[in-house]
């Protein structure tokens, strides 16, 4: 049950509700909250506090508080009035300040110059509405802890696509001012984009050069900068346009909610305790649906017509190497993973009967697990080990960018073991052959009914690995349609990204020291020279 230093470090600024309280108590006070007897409360503490089953970073924050809001993020559509978009402001103001994040789906917003016709005046369009909303959450702190997160999702036919695409290229000024200091305001600098695809997309994209020549320039976009990802709503899931800011959470009901957590698979040791750690978890979820405070009306309404849950897991890649298998799909993963999928399913229907309600309409979705993944000390939902050390920049509690030198603890556990650092494979030696990544996403895909959230790195723009963008976007095309979703991340890409790949001996000499950056500069005495 004891967490490492930088793990501990993570879990009192994030989620211990006192200075004293252990990841034990956390676990104690989280499974009371949840559970609906003591037996059932047993079997959450047991899983939680070993770290089996991880609940959404909500539950952690909220569980023993006066107000319970359990629910990482929120679903919306904006809508094209006056009224709907003075809705979906309020909206996200509540929802941000209660910690949740918020995704917008803006498909149906006319384009920018059409004219209006009751008041007069023209349309400023999609994205006018998005930079509105993206300053709603730069000046609210999500929870009073946080950096709000956003999504916004316009789809590839949309007459203001174009603009939407270039919306994030920031100028070599802005770019400057950002890296000096990364509060300053930048075009939709709060908000993940993405361009939707349909079945239209991929019946156009056979015959069409426009729709070719439109891929083709998103994806160097994507090579170059990063932005925009993909949404993938095709065939039976065409409907399904809504998605949370990290995208694993789909939806095509506005005012949907996110209900998430993870089994940690680095800590199973068998199918049968992942069927065990499975059926509880989706209990712990399902539970979750009624016990959560919500911040509008709305969201109550979607809540209990969906019952909506969203088990993922994390873990994945340390889950690899203890069995000795390469960061790809194999037939022992297969087992696994159809084992939780199954358990998952036949556990919802079940227990939604025991409790005499609604089944959820969906399952499971694989989140990021960004500090989930730190606590439980594993590598995060179905990322492979960014790297073996790292610089990681994070917001403290007295809302100052602090800095940590860090060993991934998956890796450190395999060093001691005698393996060498060089040779451990992850993120930085994977994005040099990045058909694997895009491959194990589409392969895990199988087994997830809503979507998985997996930045894929890339090494810097013009480097070995990522210097021909119409070889990307063929190899993308191919894979495309078994995807719900995908984002890329070319190193360096962004002014102040928050994790830094260093030496692994650098980081040992430095690890669990919390300092800020301006410290480190003067650490030898010769600032400003």
């Amino acid at each position: 049950m004891q967490l490492g230093n930088f793990a501990n470090t993570i879990f009192k600024r994030t989620y211990a509700l006192t200075p004293e309280e252990t990841w034990e108590g956390c676990a104690a006070r989280v499974a009371k909250e949840l559970a609906n007897d003591e037996n059932q409360e047993a079997k959450f503490f047991d899983v939680i506090s070993k770290r089996k089953f991880v609940p959404g970073g909500r539950y952690l924050a909220q569980a023993g508080k006066e107000v319970k809001q359990y629910n990482n993020c929120f679903l919306e559509r904006a809508q094209d009035s006056r009224e709907g978009w003075g809705d979906l402001l309020n909206k996200h103001v509540l929802a941000l300040s209660t910690g949740g994040g918020v995704g917008t789906y803006y498909g149906d917003i006319r384009e920018k110059g059409v004219p209006i016709k009751r008041f007069g005046g023209v349309s400023s369009g999609p994205l006018s509405l998005m930079s509105m909303v993206n300053e709603v959450a730069r000046h609210v702190m999500a929870g009073g802890k946080r950096r709000s997160a956003l999504w916004a999702g316009l789809p590839w036919w949309h007459p203001d696509v174009e603009d939407f695409i270039k919306a994030k290229n920031w100028i070599t000024s802005v770019k400057a001012m950002k890296e000096a200091d990364f509060n300053f305001p930048a075009t939709l600098d709060m908000t993940n984009i993405s361009v939707c695809l349909d079945d239209g997309f991929f019946n156009q994209i056979k015959k069409d050069k426009v729709t070719q020549d439109l891929y083709y320039r998103i994806c160097k976009s994507m090579c170059k900068t990063g932005e925009p990802g993909f949404s993938i709503n095709i065939k039976d899931k065409k409907d399904d346009v809504l998605r949370n800011p990290c995208c694993e959470v789909t939806s095509a009901d506005n005012n949907d909610v996110c209900n998430l957590g993870s089994v940690n698979l680095a800590r199973i040791e068998s199918l049968e305790e992942l069927e065990d750690v499975t059926r509880i978890a989706v209990q712990f979820l399902y539970n979750g649906t009624f016990k959560s405070w919500l911040p509008h009306k709305d969201f109550y309404e979607v809540r209990e017509r969906n019952r909506r849950i969203g088990l993922g897991f994390l873990g994945l890649h340390e889950w690899c190497l203890k069995n000795n298998q390469k960061y790809e799909a194999s037939g022992k993963l297969g087992k696994w993973l159809h084992v939780w999928q199954e358990t998952s399913d036949n556990e919802a229907k079940l227990y939604a009967e025991k409790c005499n309600n609604k089944v959820p309409v969906a399952v499971r979705a694989i989140a990021p697990t960004g500090t989930i993944g730190i606590i439980s000390e594993t590598s995060t939902g179905l990322e492979p080990l960014f790297c073996v050390a790292y610089k990681r920049r994070f917001l403290d509690s007295d809302s100052k960018w602090k800095y940590q030198y860090v060993i991934d603890p998956t890796a450190e556990r395999l060093i001691q073991a005698g393996i060498d650092p060089s040779s451990i494979e992850d993120s930085i030696s994977l994005s040099k052959t990045v058909e694997r990544r895009i491959a194990m996403q589409a392969y895990v895909q199988e087994f997830v009914d809503m979507a998985i959230s997996s930045t894929i790195n890339l090494p810097e723009w013009g480097e070995h690995g990522n210097s021909n963008a119409r070889k990307f976007s063929e190899v993308l095309l191919k894979y495309l349609p078994k995807l719900r979703g995908i984002t890329v991340y070319p190193d360096g890409s962004r002014p102040g990204q928050p994790i830094t790949p260093v030496e692994y001996e650098l980081a040992k000499s430095k690890a669990g020291v919390v300092f800020e950056e301006n410290d480190e500069r003067c650490a030898s005495g010769v600032c400003g020279l």
